[in-house]
């Protein structure tokens, strides 16, 4: 067993389960989503990305590039919250926690895109 492609895998499938239990709930509700449970969504993602990096073949660059496309989705989601609560003062509103919310399943969909390209890959994997 490859130590390094356990890893890998971990923490793919980590970003994708992590950023579905912030995804669930009423989308428009803050208390069903949790700001420390974004956090840990990004931090994983942000770990997932840096494995991702040094792969030359075809499909590391499009695992590479889901890990782009959800860790830009997060961060704005972030950022939106972030504006809300510290900047505007508006707090998390319903349409502004439905933002939030809506950003983080954009990323949850890259998310299932790469697990889905690693189980093609693990699959077609020959020994």
């Amino acid at each position: 067993m490859n130590l390094e492609k356990v890893v890998f895998g971990f923490f793919i499938i980590l970003a994708m389960t992590l950023n579905m239990g912030f995804v669930l709930g009423d989308m428009d509700d803050p208390a069903h989503h949790h700001i420390y449970e974004l956090f840990a969504v990004i931090v994983v993602n942000l770990i997932a990305t840096v494995l991702k990096f040094g792969e030359r073949t075809q499909i590391g660059a499009i695992h590479l590039a889901t890990s782009l496309v959800a860790d830009l989705q997060l961060i704005a989601a972030a950022t939106v919250w972030a504006v809300a609560v510290h900047i505007t003062g508006t707090g998390l509103t319903p349409s502004i926690m439905a933002s939030i919310v809506s950003l983080s399943a954009g990323a949850l969909t890259a998310n299932i895109l790469s697990v889905i390209m690693l189980l093609i890959e693990t699959v077609l994997f020959h020994r």
